[in-house]
């Protein structure tokens, strides 16, 4: 079986440069290397995830209701994510392979979550 991963350093490791990046570019200002939203672009609709580069930006620089303000629901998701990716790490540099198993009802809610939060957050 192939790895995905070849160290378990190289995540944190690109992590940390793009977080570099960020801490000194302003994703709320325009004319920066950040990407835009395919989704946002082709159709001026904001996705689930749109504001997620200015969430982080907003919680790296400790203004955290502007961090809720760019993307609530990830706002509210981040300490579930961040458990996964710390759980993911600490296996991997024990040399074990951490797989989280969602089961099918649990990723019927995420997406459904994500649909109802994609249409909501376009409700002007």
């Amino acid at each position: 079986m192939r790895r995905l991963v070849s160290h378990p350093a190289s995540v944190p490791l690109a992590l940390l440069a793009g977080a570099g990046y960020l801490w000194t570019t302003n994703p709320h200002e325009p004319g920066h290397l950040l990407p835009r939203c395919p989704f946002n672009w082709a159709t001026g609709l904001l996705c689930p995830a749109c504001g997620a580069t200015r969430m982080v930006y907003d919680l790296m620089h400790g203004d955290l209701p502007g961090a809720f303000h760019d993307n609530a629901a990830l706002f509210v998701l981040a300490p579930v994510g961040l458990f996964l990716y710390g759980r993911w790490l600490a296996e991997g540099l024990r040399g074990r392979t951490y797989r989280p198993v969602i089961p099918g009802r649990y990723q019927a809610v995420l997406i459904a979550g994500a649909l109802v939060w994609g249409v909501l957050r376009n409700i002007n």
